[in-house]
């Protein structure tokens, strides 16, 4: 399970498509550092075309993969292959995000393909009753994020994040959660670690502020307390 590569709290980056090459690199450069400065592991989501260059360019990041399919080496035209993020560098995949949401049997048939070639999964569930469904295919990650929240600037109440982490506990255990709709301020990203979160995740909170590099530092001090 992931809690031998991950530790908690951890941070994760949602990239997306705000930003993308060389200007993504500066952000994820800096994110590595401040892992390194912090004694913490960061998740970084990067697009397909990004990963390779950030997996070299780093040394803690875990670079993950936005999405995957599950196809094997051969054909496929444009699918996903696992085994080409997984030799670009990606540590792990997220899955059924909001923005790409799949199937529950589809689901369980990619979270097996990605435990075959070691790859850590962040699964994606927009309601507690998702949670639980998704906590029965033992992922590595679950973020229960509401997903009318996702890029409003508004966070999960402690009343949502406590239930969805029991939730999601009373199945597996060894399932971390993480907590990421809404995050513009280190002070929400220390809120949801004391309200039980194992790891809080940013997308538009970081990529879309004045100054990225800026929020990143201190998202990531405030994950691990500083």
């Amino acid at each position: 399970m992931v809690h031998k590569k991950l530790r908690t709290p951890f941070f994760e980056i949602g990239a997306k498509n705000f930003m993308y090459g060389n200007k993504l690199l500066e952000v994820a450069k800096a994110a590595d550092a401040c892992a390194i400065d912090n004694n913490i592991d960061v998740i970084f989501i990067a697009p397909y075309t990004d990963i390779r260059m950030i997996a070299r360019s780093t040394k803690r990041l875990l670079v993950f993969a936005p999405y995957m399919d599950t196809l094997r080496p051969g054909r496929g035209l444009a699918d996903v292959l696992p085994e080409a993020i997984k030799d670009a560098g990606a540590s792990g995949v997220m899955l059924n995000h909001s923005e790409r949401q799949i199937s529950l049997p589809v689901l369980q048939q990619t979270i097996e393909r990605a435990k075959e070639l070691d790859l850590i999964t962040l699964v994606c569930a927009g309601s507690i009753a998702e949670a639980r469904a998704v906590a029965c295919l033992s992922p590595d990650i679950i973020n229960p994020e509401e997903t009318n929240l996702i890029g409003s600037g508004i966070v999960s109440d402690s009343d949502f994040v406590s239930k969805s982490t029991k939730a999601i506990k009373e199945i597996n255990s060894n399932i971390l959660v993480e907590h990421a709709a809404g995050i513009t301020k280190s002070s929400q990203v220390r809120k949801l670690i004391l309200a039980g979160a194992d790891g809080v995740g940013s997308a538009s909170g970081i990529f879309l502020a004045d100054d990225p590099i800026k929020n990143v530092k201190a998202f990531i001090s405030a994950c691990k307390g500083g």
